[in-house]
């Protein structure tokens, strides 16, 4: 296989932004349960809707990066013709 092109660094990129965000807004749902006022738990539910439409979408988006190194990895066995496990697993891992 070779190096990855660049839309495809953009979009690990983007993956990793994204779980960085998913993140901190774990972390200020959890550090702010304790304000109890409605707009505070407006503030919070509208957080989490957001929060579980990211972790869908973060999900989709390794899937489809996940689907994408499983196509290249087989087109690459087949165009370098290996045979076995073993070629096969070296190829995805190491080219």
């Amino acid at each position: 296989m070779e190096t990855p092109e660049p839309s495809s660094m953009t979009q690990q990129r983007l993956i990793g932004d994204l779980r960085l965000v998913i993140e901190n807004a774990e972390e200020l749902l959890k550090n702010t349960d304790h304000y109890t006022g409605v707009v505070y738990q407006n503030a919070r539910a509208k957080l989490a809707v957001a929060l579980n439409a990211a972790n869908e979408e973060l999900a989709r988006f390794e899937e489809e990066q996940l689907n994408r190194m499983m196509e290249a990895t087989r087109a690459a066995n087949e165009l370098h013709h290996d045979t076995t496990g073993e070629a096969r697993i070296l190829r995805a891992f190491y080219h």
